[in-house]
């Protein structure tokens, strides 16, 4: 890649890296569904002046409707599950979960569009999960007995299971755009997909309102989330995409949690614990492995 692009790759990196400190700040007073809506409707804002070029307009209406529906999947499901996640765990605990994204991608292409993985992949998809497994466990308040450690166990569970659910929308959301949109053009899709996701938010959006008046803290971040980790980083990506591939667009992902624990240190006093750093070491192997961007030695056994 240029010099240029590399640039703009950290830059992604640090965009998506600082959605969970705004998402933590902005949902701690606007609650999960009405920061969601807030970032989907503000980047479609963003995005809408470039649906006045002409070949971005045309190629989102040849599918417009499957371009809409991707919205839900890529935008408005999993911003709400994460910031749900952020409310009731730690910023960087919900960041490494997010790493489980091409994860989830590799499984749902083997499950939906038969590409069935090979050896390496496998074992990249069996280690991923292995490292989503013992990070649960570790961050779950569970004994060596077994039982439940902490009085709030569930919710710390539920909010997990959420981040996850999330990172399955993402791996659901790839896989339709492989099938449905095809030879789209990708600021049609990123636009499109951003109105679709306020017109899915905009109704639970209203209805969950906060009563109480919101701080312009809460503000600025929902503002930043959607202006800069949204409407821009779209148009950064998609970029990456066009000039470098999608294989090497995708490895920004595992440069996401390094920036957002970096943040959330420094800005919200978040411990990071040895267990998670391991875990995270864990699952960015089994990703690199699902992913194919890492091999297995040809002389390793065969499972």
């Amino acid at each position: 890649m240029s010099p240029t692009l590399i640039a703009e790759f950290f830059l992604l990196a640090a965009l998506w890296g600082s959605s969970f400190l705004f998402m933590r700040l902005g949902a701690a007073e606007f609650g999960a569904l009405p920061t969601a809506g807030l970032r989907v409707g503000l980047a479609a804002l963003c995005l809408l002046p470039i649906f006045f070029l002409k070949e971005v307009r045309a190629s989102f209406a040849t599918r417009a409707r499957h371009i809409l529906f991707v919205g839900l999947l890529n935008s408005a499901l999993p911003f709400a599950l994460f910031a749900f996640a952020v409310v009731h765990i730690s910023t960087g605990l919900t960041s490494i979960l997010n790493a489980t994204v091409p994860l989830s991608g590799a499984l749902v292409a083997w499950l939906w569009l038969q590409e069935r993985p090979d050896r390496s992949r496998l074992v990249g998809l069996l280690l991923g999960f292995a490292g989503v497994c013992l990070l649960v466990v570790g961050k779950s308040g569970f004994d060596t007995s077994g039982r439940p450690g902490e009085a709030d166990l569930w919710i710390t569970l539920l909010a997990m299971g959420a981040a996850l659910l999330a990172t399955l929308c993402y791996g659901l959301a790839a896989s339709f755009t492989k099938r449905h949109l095809q030879g789209v053009h990708p600021l049609a899709t990123a636009t499109g997909s951003q109105l679709g996701a306020t017109l899915g938010l905009a109704a639970p959006m209203v209805w969950y309102w906060p009563p109480q008046p919101v701080s312009a803290t809460a503000w600025g971040a929902v503002t930043a989330v959607a202006v800069l980790c949204t409407a821009v980083a779209y148009i950064l990506f998609f970029r990456i995409i066009a000039e470098a591939g999608p294989s090497k667009a995708l490895t920004v992902t595992f440069l996401v949690p390094v920036f957002a624990l970096a943040y959330v240190a420094v800005f919200l006093n978040e411990t990071i614990s040895v267990w998670m750093v391991l875990c995270g070491l864990v699952i960015l192997s089994g990703t690199l492995l699902a992913t194919g961007l890492w091999r297995l030695p040809r002389g390793a056994p065969a499972i």
